[in-house]
């Protein structure tokens, strides 16, 4: 089932659910996770979500949520009940609408897989999987708990439980050529169900790999390799007829992941657990970022005592919405619309500067007027949007 996606003028409220716990810390990961060696009291943190809920809804009266999104973290090792209580908790809180696409983030292994028909009785319709890699080797240099046949059988059960299911995969691995990808490319392509998110491996800081890298121990392809590995993605994905909708990800048209068509158009999202992220149009109007304790059990005391975890709750400037609204926006094969970008910041785009960038084949204009980065101008996405921005 397609999924029925906001438009570009209506980006839709989204509500994210940050599960912070992991059974292991992946090397490459610089996202909010933790591990637990003992067990944690998961009621208490459902308690806790519950009440961030309410706090938020107070917050966004009167939203119809379109989409929730379970991220972590590893939300797989919920137990479905929890799942179903913050699903009952959203629509009690909200409208949720009948057609909502409802995510949960899952690692491919036996034992979360045999939990997905709990996750679908609870109400999640798509299952996002961090497969990751499609050789045992690389597998395990990632740090993952799963082999390729367990993510296979995993997603073969996702497939058959939920209606809608796309998994991940991470390329510019340590010694992967281009010859390499395009044959696991080809094999992803052969099981993908209608979405595949493919990322570029990169260095981050503070993780495993940036302490490697550092040491010489860490080889990445170079940037010729990188560019390489790029236009294979690009042509076996069109090829295949799972375009990008947007920088990392692939979709058969109408399959796009609508939560995160929230983000990228700019839409409202309420955010909660540890270290989530939101922004929204306070009750006194303006655009608001939110961001909330990222340290499981602080975030857990603060909520018990405070009623919320918010550590910022910042009015944005016009400014800082329209270079948020470009990094976003620009990201999607879409574009962005140029008078949008005029609403949020009461200015225009130095015509200048748009010509110079057409000129060197960076962005083009859409027949409906929209501002797009070309396939030349998404390897080096950045320096187009500070351009814009400048």
């Amino acid at each position: 089932m397609a999924s029925i996606a906001p438009k570009p003028q209506d980006p839709g409220f989204g509500v994210y659910v940050h599960w912070p716990f992991c059974l292991a810390k992946c090397p490459y990961c610089d996202f909010n996770s933790h591990v637990r060696r003992g067990s944690y009291e998961e009621d208490r943190y459902l308690s806790a979500i519950l009440t961030e809920l309410k706090h938020r809804a107070a917050l966004t009266p009167g939203r119809t949520v379109r989409s929730i999104f379970f991220g972590g973290g590893t939300p797989s090792l919920m137990a479905p009940e929890t799942v179903r209580r913050i699903i009952e908790a959203v629509g009690k809180n909200w409208k949720l609408d009948p057609q909502a696409e409802i995510t949960l983030e899952a690692n491919p292994t036996s034992v979360e897989a045999g939990r997905f028909a709990g996750y679908r009785a609870a109400g999640v319709n798509r299952v996002s999987l961090g497969v990751q890699a499609l050789n045992d080797a690389d597998l395990k240099m990632l740090g993952r708990m799963h082999s390729v046949d367990e993510a296979m059988r995993a997603l073969d059960i996702a497939t058959s439980t939920f209606s809608r299911a796309s998994f991940d995969l991470i390329y510019a691995r340590p010694g992967q050529t281009p010859q390499a990808w395009a044959a696991e490319l080809t094999q992803a392509l052969a099981r993908a169900p209608e979405h595949l998110s493919l990322y570029q491996l990169t260095i981050e800081p503070d993780t495993m790999f940036e302490r490697l890298f550092d040491a010489g121990k860490l080889k990445m392809p170079k940037a010729d390799v990188g560019r390489a590995l790029w236009d294979v993605t690009q042509e076996l994905m069109e090829k295949a007829g799972m375009p990008a909708y947007e920088i990392s990800n692939h979709a058969r048209p109408g399959c796009e992941s609508r939560h995160n068509l929230i983000y990228w158009r700019y839409g409202e999202y309420a955010g909660v657990g540890p270290g989530a992220h939101g922004r929204i149009i306070g009750p006194r109007g303006g655009r608001r970022a939110q961001a909330t304790e990222p340290h499981p059990e602080m975030w857990l005391t603060v909520v018990e005592t405070e009623g919320n975890g918010l550590i910022e709750d910042e009015s944005l400037s016009t400014e800082a919405q329209g270079d948020e609204f470009l990094l976003m926006g620009l990201r999607l094969t879409e574009g962005i619309d140029p008078a949008r970008f005029q609403t949020l910041t009461g200015k225009r785009f130095e015509a200048s500067r748009v010509a110079d960038l057409i000129a060197h084949g960076m962005v083009e204009y859409t027949r409906h007027g929209r501002i797009r980065v070309t396939s030349e101008g998404f390897p080096v996405l950045d320096a187009v949007v500070a351009d814009l921005a400048a």
